[in-house]
């Protein structure tokens, strides 16, 4: 791969026409090899000097996107090919954050899907593929990890097409090209008769598929400006920096724009800064036009959707549409004994502002005041959007308090309706049964199984409350063995009462540091949360019982001194691992009557009660 463009920080973007420009969007299901595959066109590109390090995974700069593994937020790079230049969106593959993949399918012109040759399509790969094809993009299909042992091209290819049939693509649609690729060697090939070993092969098929496959952007440079706001970002010394694509006309540093905003309020701003994207950076430009992709400093007060346009001419785009939330749940100040004592934000107020704050850019997510001035109920696309949020605050230094997740319903034609989703699972055959069993209980329809390997793969349509609690449930039944993915499907009407398949739980009577002769005394009751000299307060959750019923006791008792002597007195007493509570752990564990304590240092279970006295 080779790059002819120009480096000036002033003349890059500037002397690029339309037909030079090619805007992509890289889709796929979580862990399918977006994010590497990324990597790899960066560092063929040239941009990179000799003595530059770029980390495995760059792309993903978040730290929760590093430690999980995982995309979060859509990021934009851009690279040179020949007189090309190619502007690339990664996107997150969970449908948790639809929201980043929505916003910015509406800044490209084609995709390049992404499929595990292993796998083939997977859940979420339906959800951004039907995205994309309502919005009319280009797909490239791009079969990754053809290098690895058990892969299958050929079967991998045709569920994409059964999928697009399913989906409702057109002829045009259906006539997508094939690039068979290894995103981890950096190598690519059109067809799967040519070898694809590293240091021989490399991205050239693919890029010359993007080039000459997806077509230019449209948009005339001569017109009256148009931004679409998608993304947003924030600076110490810029400020808010505005993202997002120029539909038409041009845009300079030092310009005066209109921002058309959500009520039809127009306001006046300077452009400040205007930038450019290269490899990983932004780069300062002088101007930019139609087609492009730009970050845009100095317009302070500005949301997602909105459109910057000229002061003489203001016409707003039509406003980005982003499905409604399907997962509802209270933040609120901690209250507990504890409370306080370890967070650095921890009023009221703080909690208000820091969720305000996270709306304007999280388009997916609603804040609404609760039923106290010191609660409110935070809506969003699943347990893991709304976790991410939770582990966010908690390393920024915020302490709150959480309710069990709730789905949101709809009265559709004068009847209630939930949220389903389409789930499969991967496991060992002989825990299959189990699997099946537990999803059932859960009113779970099973639509497809599949053996193959000594594993089977099981299709589920189950009601969003189904899933609530089940993953941590799935982990232990598969001893970690197990893979499970869901996605958004559909509301359908209400499925009647799902009963909770957990025990009860063992509650603190006292306040106090727990002891090794107190848990060892009542360790025959159940699974512990606790350790040895653990602060614990009444009303705090220690473990889970091993009975239905919740459990009320001391785990503070300490043993009385005797001047007798006891013939094992000096023998050490082993206690049983106690349970991590983990953020994931305690969103599935927690009921309606319980809550979770989070605080930068721990998470706690609770009572919402703590003057709780004992279930019956």
């Amino acid at each position: 791969m080779t790059s002819e463009i120009a480096t000036s920080e002033t003349d890059t973007t500037a002397q690029i026409l339309n037909d030079r420009i090619r805007n992509i969007a890289i889709i796929a299901h979580v862990d399918h090899g977006k994010t590497t595959l990324v990597d790899s066109m960066i560092r063929q590109s040239g941009i990179l000097r000799d003595n530059e390090h770029m980390a495995e995974r760059a792309m993903d700069s978040h730290d929760l996107e590093k430690e999980r593994g995982i995309t979060i937020l859509a990021k934009n790079t851009a690279i040179p090919y020949g007189d090309y230049k190619v502007n690339i969106l990664d996107t997150p593959g969970h449908a948790d954050f639809s929201g980043e993949v929505e916003r910015v399918l509406t800044m490209v012109d084609g995709a390049l899907l992404i499929v595990d040759a292993v796998e083939g399509p997977m859940p979420q790969t339906r959800f951004v593929l039907r995205k994309a094809l309502e919005l009319g993009l280009t797909i490239v299909l791009v079969i990754n990890k053809v290098d690895r042992a058990a892969s299958d091209p050929d079967r991998a290819i045709d569920k994409v097409v059964d999928l697009f049939i399913e989906l409702g693509a057109d002829e045009h649609q259906l006539d997508f090209p094939v690039v068979y690729a290894s995103g981890l060697a950096g190598t690519s090939a059109l067809t799967m008769e040519e070898p694809l070993e590293a240091g021989k092969h490399d991205l050239k098929p693919l890029m010359e598929t993007i080039i000459h496959r997806i077509q230019s952007p449209p948009g005339d440079k001569d017109a009256s400006l148009q931004l679409q706001v998608s993304t947003l970002d924030y600076n110490d010394y810029l400020g808010r920096i505005v993202i997002g694509r120029i539909k038409r006309g041009l845009i300079k540093t030092g310009q005066t724009v209109s921002l058309f905003q959500r009520d039809g309020k127009l306001t006046q701003h300077r452009v400040s800064k205007l930038f450019g994207f290269q490899g990983l950076k932004r780069i300062e430009i002088d101007q930019a036009e139609a087609g492009d992709i730009v970050a845009v400093a100095g317009i302070p007060e500005v949301q997602i959707g909105e459109t910057l346009t000229d002061p003489g001419n203001p016409e707003a785009l039509p406003l980005i549409s982003i499905e409604e939330p399907t997962l509802k749940m209270t933040f609120a100040v901690n209250n507990s004994p504890l409370a306080g004592r370890e967070g650095k934000f921890v009023t009221s107020r703080q909690l208000k502002d820091r969720l305000w704050k996270e709306v304007k850019s999280n388009i997916s997510l609603r804040v609404e005041e609760g039923s106290t001035t010191d609660s409110f109920v935070v809506s969003g696309r699943g347990e893991l959007h709304l976790s991410i949020l939770i582990e966010t605050m908690r390393r920024e230094g915020y302490e709150f308090q959480v309710s069990k997740p709730e789905v949101l319903t709809k009265t559709i034609d004068g009847q209630l309706q939930e949220p389903f989703e389409d789930l499969i699972f991967d496991v060992p055959d002989e825990m299959t049964g189990s699997c099946i069993e537990k999803l059932c209980q859960r009113k779970g329809e099973l639509r497809h199984m599949e053996n193959s390997g000594g594993r089977t793969v099981v299709e589920f349509k189950i009601p969003s409350r189904g899933l609530l609690g089940f993953r941590s449930e799935f982990i232990r039944m598969t001893k970690g063995q197990g893979m499970m993915t869901h996605a958004f499907s559909e509301f359908r009407p209400w499925v009647g009462e799902i009963g909770s398949t957990r025990n009860g739980v063992l509650v603190a009577s006292e306040p106090g540091e727990t002891t090794a002769y107190a848990l060892k005394g009542v360790e025959d009751r159940g699974v512990f949360f606790v350790k040895p000299r653990q602060t614990v307060y009444k009303g705090m959750i220690v473990g889970e019982n091993n009975r239905p019923q919740d459990l009320v006791l001391n785990v503070c008792r300490t043993k009385k001194l005797t001047n007798m002597r006891s013939a094992g007195a000096d023998v050490l007493e082993v206690l049983q691992t106690p349970v991590e509570v983990t953020l994931e752990f305690g969103l599935d564990y927690i009921e309606n009557d319980e809550l979770m304590e989070v605080t930068p240092q721990n998470i706690r279970l609770r009572k919402e009660n703590l003057d709780f006295k004992r279930s019956t």
